[in-house]
Order: C-alpha cells, then sequence, then structure tokens
C-alpha cells in the first residue's frame, strides 16, 4: 500500500505548477484543476525518463512548482514568533535552504504518484477575498479516502494567487512544520532548522517499482 504521508505530500503538488493563464488572472478554483492535469501529464509523459533518474523529479517540481508557491510567506510562518530572534543575516539562507527543502520533499512524495484520481469541489467565482481554501478528495480503489484543503492567498503588490499550505485529514502542513521546527529554535537556534532541512535535501530520490507493485 502507498504510505499515506506519501499521499498527503502528494497532494500538495497538485496546485503548485504553472498554468497557459498568469496567476493573477487566474480563478484559484480553476487553477488547481489546470495545474493537476498538467503537472500529472508530463509526469506520465517522461515516465520513463525519470524511472531511469529520478532526480529529475526535482527538475521537474522546480519547473512547475516552484514560481507559484509562496514559499517566502511559508518560511516565515514557520519560524512564527522566533523570527525576531533569528539574525538577521541568516534569514536569506534560511529562506534559500526552505525553497530547497520544499523541493525536495514534493518530489520525495511524486515519487509515489501510481495514477490516483483527485477530485476537486465545484468551481466558484471569487472576488474580493484575499485568501481561499479549496477543497479536493484523493480517491484510489479500495483505499479510503483522503480530505485535502489548499490555502491560497493573493499578493497585495502583485495580485497573484500562489499556494501556502495544505490541510490533510484536518492536519495542516504549515502548522506541523511550525511544531517540528519551534522546539529545535527555541532549543538550537536557525543553524540547527537549516542543517535539518540540508539533510532531507541530500536524501537521494528513488521509485521502487517493486515495492510498489507488492503493495
Amino acid at each position: 500500500m502507498i504510505n499515506k504521508c506519501a499521499l498527503l505530500l502528494l497532494g500538495i503538488l497538485l496546485i503548485f505548477s504553472s498554468g497557459a493563464v498568469p496567476a493573477q488572472d487566474q480563478n484559484p478554483y480553476v487553477m488547481l484543476e489546470d495545474v493537476a492535469t498538467k503537472t500529472f501529464s508530463r509526469i506520465k509523459e517522461e515516465r520513463q525518463l525519470i524511472e531511469q533518474n529520478p532526480e529529475l523529479l526535482r527538475t521537474v517540481m522546480e519547473e512547475e512548482l516552484l514560481p507559484y508557491v509562496d514559499y517566502n510567506f511559508s518560511a516565515l510562518k514557520v519560524l512564527g514568533k522566533h523570527y525576531k530572534k533569528v539574525p538577521r543575516e541568516k534569514i536569506p539562507e534560511y529562506i534559500s535552504v526552505f525553497r530547497s527543502y520544499l523541493i525536495t520533499t514534493y518530489a520525495l512524495a511524486m515519487a509515489y504518484y501510481d495514477g490516483q484520481d483527485v477530485e476537486f469541489q465545484p468551481v466558484r467565482e471569487v472576488t474580493d477575498e484575499r485568501t481561499v481554501t479549496v477543497r479536493a478528495v484523493v480517491k484510489e480503489p479500495g483505499r479510503p479516502d483522503i480530505n485535502l484543503a489548499f490555502k491560497l492567498r493573493k499578493n497585495k503588490k502583485t495580485n497573484e494567487w500562489k499556494a501556502y499550505d495544505m490541510v490533510a485529514e484536518g492536519i495542516s502542513l504549515l502548522s506541523s512544520k511550525q511544531s517540528e521546527f519551534q522546539s529545535i529554535l527555541r532549543q538550537d537556534g536557525i543553524q540547527k532548522v537549516i542543517d535539518l532541512m540540508n539533510n532531507t535535501i541530500s536524501r537521494p530520490i528513488n521509485i521502487d517499482t517493486d515495492k510498489k507493485e507488492s503493495e
């Protein structure tokens, strides 16, 4: 069976790659469905190359994902109240490593992608909202449904919609990272957090086809 955590991370990817329409002109509900189609189509088209070299998933994530992730906002949000205690000169390094950490996290999750279906809630009009939550369900025959909620915010300066969090079965990815990192920040400081993220970044991307088939 595909690991449930991997499926939860998989859900994040549905909202983060670029669509044909600029984000500031796009209804975020429509954007999510466009993004899902484009992201998974590319992975299916390049599946043979990816199986030969799974590290290509990092490239796919960086090209399709990062332009539409508000990783600056997410990175600083994770710091929470500890932001003021972090030396100013360490912030750029932290954000840069956080960016690479996201790429790696998504690439590791996408290594488990095996054709699961995702159903989005009906499209609705967005007028003056600055934040929206779009709900979806991950479906796979013979497995329990996984309920997801994607959180997006509209940048006040650019009017672009970007994703910053996902809630899976009531668990916020952003909040869980806050809990994980803030105890480390309190005890060991920002460098320890950076080192832990770099450890994740250094992990190779592997696709265990035999294991997936046996599960």
